[in-house]
């Protein structure tokens, strides 16, 4: 069964607020707005590659891009602006061991609960089925929105 993409690595811009040299996913692959999946390759040139190793902070990031993509794609799909979102905390984090150059990791976030500008996440990063990475995440939604620069 072939992988269906719905994002691209070309047009990934699109969708998220963050820029080179931090960005943390390739594609997106899934979105119904509440769950979203990405993928990327991990990369030498990636700026949280550690000594061959994606970092525990480029899970975490590929964690909240992930989200990012997700909320940023049902926003295009809508017609309204991408809006950037923080990191307010993040509960229960477990990193079981951290993707290598080369591999290609898979990250699945699902909205949890919604309060006002406060989202709340649950994420898994995977790669080749191995289990990665877990954590929730309180997002933070600035609603007062920037057009995303090319």
């Amino acid at each position: 069964m072939a992988r269906i993409v719905i994002v691209t690595r070309d047009n990934i811009l699109s969708i998220i607020p963050q820029r080179p040299p931090f960005v943390m996913i390739d594609e997106l692959v899934f979105c119904d707005g509440i769950s979203s999946q990405t993928t990327v390759r991990v990369i030498e040139e990636n700026v949280l590659v550690y000594n061959g190793e994606l970092s525990e902070a480029g899970l975490v990031e590929n964690i909240a891009q992930t989200a990012a993509a997700g909320v940023g794609y049902i926003a295009q799909q809508k017609g309204e602006p991408i809006s950037t979102g923080y990191i307010g905390a993040i509960k229960n984090l477990e990193i079981f061991e951290l993707p290598k150059i080369g591999d290609i990791i898979e990250t699945e976030v699902k909205i949890e609960k919604q309060i006002f500008d406060v989202t709340i996440i649950s994420g898994i990063v995977k790669c080749k089925g191995a289990l990665l990475a877990k954590c929730e995440m309180k997002i933070f939604i600035n609603n007062k929105t920037q057009p995303i620069q090319s």
